[in-house]
């Protein structure tokens, strides 16, 4: 914030009331002096997405390695985890060359690490004023003028509600209660709240703009932005929404915690981008103008007037942290806030550090390899830039927006997991800093099933060490510093925006466990009617084997003896060759393979670490029958999507994750040119806390009588239908 920190703290004393210094000295007793954040590390590049088909056998016969074809890096360390286990002067050095935030730079000292001298007036939001002919100017005089407006704007109502002690106990220690409802577009909501009277919410079938109170600003420009979304069916009264971002806007601009887990990068994926980053772009500009509105009412004030009224703050800037997997994401976020901010063409703002951020988040379309094909909704995801190692400040201040604004002079962070994680640090580590992390307000989490793919432990690793007290004081001016902030309740008004592809329960936990929000939640939870299975095109009997576990941790080990003992015993024979077994967990895999191993069967396997002369050798093997069984986990298949030739015989050691890989991996058979129709098998292996992936593949009606019944379950499928 301010960078005096003597002098804050100074008119801190002066100027709060009496009662109030008690809960300071509380504060100040845990304050320490920063530690020094970790170095950033190196992103490890991505390995090269394309192979075509050809390679199989060209480069299988020039490649020497094992023989079973595994060929994995020496480290086992995956392209996404690299960065953690580089060292930092690479990226320290590169950094500095380019002028890049060197907030993780061990050379500056504690007062450097996150603050920028040159553009700190600049973009200050203490020593910085309203422009008198400014619209927040014009709109706070007509705040002030009309105590109904300032009440009814949703961001006024949230973050002025004071809570009380004992609602504060009551969230931390009594269940949640729920209540149902069903949306047109959405479909199945459920609304959970501690607080009895937050539990319900109609929606709003028509929404006029200038009843959302939107930031002025934003209120002209987003029609234009959001018009490529819209058709030529949106109502008259309705015209800046579709009817999906209607209804996630709905429930954004009540600042209830929103979990949405059918955010489709091929369908929806950009219409619910524009949703969020109008609501965190509304929230910040709010926020900023009602602190620019007080810095000049406390400059016309008389001379120890009381300051209470102008509690507008939290103990860091950054209000809002954004988690996305790619760079694409940041630069297409950053681009959607430029659009909302430019008014027309006339009145452009002025971004700095344009450029560079183009050059370090653009890509280059000549670097895709040119003869790739693969799947749609792959082609979607991986867009562009697609490095995971990446966080950078973003100051908005009136009509000037500045990339790569050090950490604790940002309003928002856009940072992927990977991003954060080396610069939270871990325990013990000298090098580490979340104290920017003290005061968010709203956290976005896009695409969260992509972290299943790249390392889930970073998203919980966040988590918790979002919105704690800090361990300095960073220059705040705590007469400035919200009551809430202070009170260590911030985590009790922080909203959370979590969008996924699926249903998941490490997802599920991370809404239950780690959102507080007093406004209570809301879960879209739509049961799928029909499964992935029905897109199996090749003739396939399917059959589902039942194992039965006490519990969800015994799962693990039941499935592996479930494995050896039922189901591999069937397919020992040479007449079962050709047999590819898909492992959704890599810790699985593992086990698996060191199992094949000490018993001497003849196997294969590819995983997310095998190098590209492994793969090519392992394909050829089990294409050729030289090896009959290949071990195969789903996160090669996520970041590569090769099709595997020559399988027979299919073993879904666990459902698939995503439930349209069943489908895909079941139609690689039609690509084993001699295969016999008749010789096709394919085998799954489910416990009952497998129902929401088994609902996914084979439908919620076939679920129900599957996970009742103890008995395997054959199903044959002639066909897409």
């Amino acid at each position: 914030q301010s960078e005096n920190s003597d002098k804050s703290s100074a008119e801190s004393d002066s100027e709060t009331e009496v009662e109030q210094v008690s809960v300071y000295h509380k504060l100040l007793a845990t304050l320490k002096t920063s530690p020094e954040s970790e170095s950033e590390d190196d992103e490890s590049e991505s390995e090269e997405a394309g192979e075509s088909e050809a390679e199989v056998d060209s480069e299988g016969s020039q490649e020497t390695g094992e023989a079973d074809g595994g060929g994995e890096d020496k480290n086992d360390i995956p392209e996404q985890e690299k960065g953690t286990t580089d060292t930092a002067e690479q990226t320290l050095g590169q950094e500095q060359a380019d002028g890049a935030d060197t907030s993780c730079d061990p050379s500056h000292g504690v007062i450097e690490e996150f603050t920028d001298v040159k553009h700190e007036s600049e973009f200050s939001l203490e020593t910085n004023f309203m422009e008198e002919e400014s619209e927040d100017c014009n709109a706070d005089k007509r705040d002030s003028n009309s105590s109904q407006v300032f009440s009814e704007d949703p961001f006024k109502q949230h973050m002025d509600k004071e809570l009380e002690e004992k609602e504060v106990e009551k969230m931390s220690t009594l269940p949640k209660s729920s209540s149902q409802s069903k949306w047109p577009r959405l479909g199945q909501l459920t609304f959970s709240s501690t607080l009895e009277k937050h539990k319900t919410l109609k929606v709003d079938k028509e929404v006029d703009v200038k009843q959302l109170y939107l930031h002025k600003t934003l209120e002209s420009t987003w029609p234009k932005v959001n018009k490529q979304f819209l058709s030529s069916v949106n109502k008259p009264s309705d015209p800046c929404f579709t009817p999906l971002q209607r209804e996630l806007f709905c429930i954004m601009n009540t600042y209830r915690d929103l979990f949405y887990p059918e955010r489709n990068a091929l369908t929806n994926g950009e219409e619910i981008r524009h949703a969020y980053c109008l609501h965190a772009l509304n929230h910040v500009l709010k926020a900023n103008a009602q602190v620019l509105s007080n810095n000049a009412k406390r400059r016309d004030q008389k001379p120890g007037t009381d300051n209470d009224d102008y509690r507008d703050q939290g103990l860091t800037r950054p209000k809002v942290l954004m988690i996305v997997p790619f760079r694409e994401c940041a630069l297409r976020i950053v681009h959607i806030f430029i659009s909302l901010l430019e008014v027309n063409d006339k009145r452009k703002i002025d971004v700095s550090n344009k450029k560079r951020f183009k050059g370090e988040f653009g890509s280059d379309p000549e670097e895709k390899p040119p003869n790739l094909k693969r799947p749609e909704d792959y082609e979607a995801v991986f867009a562009g830039n697609i490095d995971d190692h990446f966080r950078i400040g973003v100051a908005i201040l009136q009509k000037s927006m500045r990339l790569y604004a050090p950490f604790y002079s940002s309003d928002i962070i856009i940072a992927s997991p990977l991003g954060m994680r080396t610069i939270i640090g871990a325990e013990g580590e000298k090098k580490r800093d979340f104290d920017f992390l003290s005061s968010i307000e709203i956290l976005i989490i896009d695409q969260a099933d992509i972290y299943l793919m790249q390392n889930w432990e970073h998203v919980l690793h966040l988590m918790k060490h979002i919105n704690l007290l800090p361990l300095d004081s960073h220059g705040v001016d705590f007469s400035r510093v919200r009551m809430l902030n202070l009170s260590n309740w911030s985590k009790y008004y922080r909203q959370t925006l979590l969008f996924s592809a699926l249903q998941d329960p490490q997802i599920n936990s991370v809404v239950k466990k780690h959102c507080f929000n007093y406004m209570g939640q809301v879960a879209v939870r739509n049961v799928p009617l029909s499964g992935s299975i029905n897109h199996v095109v090749v003739q396939l009997p399917h059959v589902f084997r039942r194992l039965e576990a006490g519990n969800v941790t015994s799962v693990i080990d039941t499935r592996f003896q479930f494995f050896i003992d039922k189901v591999l015993p069937e397919y020992r024979d040479a007449i079962m060759s050709h047999t590819l077994i898909y492992v959704p967990s890599y810790f699985d895999y593992v086990r698996l393979r060191n199992y094949f191993k000490k018993e001497e069967l003849n196997f294969t396997h590819i995983c997310e670490y095998t190098k590209k002369a492994g793969v090519c050798r392992a394909r050829r093997f089990f294409l050729k029958g030289e090896k009959q069984f290949l071990l195969f986990t789903e996160r090669f298949h996520f970041y590569k999507r090769y099709t595997i030739k020559g399988i027979r015989n299919l073993i879904f050691y666990e459902l698939p994750t995503y439930s349209h890989f069943y489908s895909e991996i079941c139609n690689m058979m039609k690509a084993t040119d001699n295969g016999v129709d008749a010789t096709w098998t394919c085998t799954v292996l489910y416990s009952k806390y497998d129902a929401q992936k088994l609902a996914a593949v084979v439908g919620i009606d076939r679920t129900a009588q599957m996970i009742q019944s103890k008995k395997n379950v054959h199903l044959f499928v002639t066909g897409e239908n």
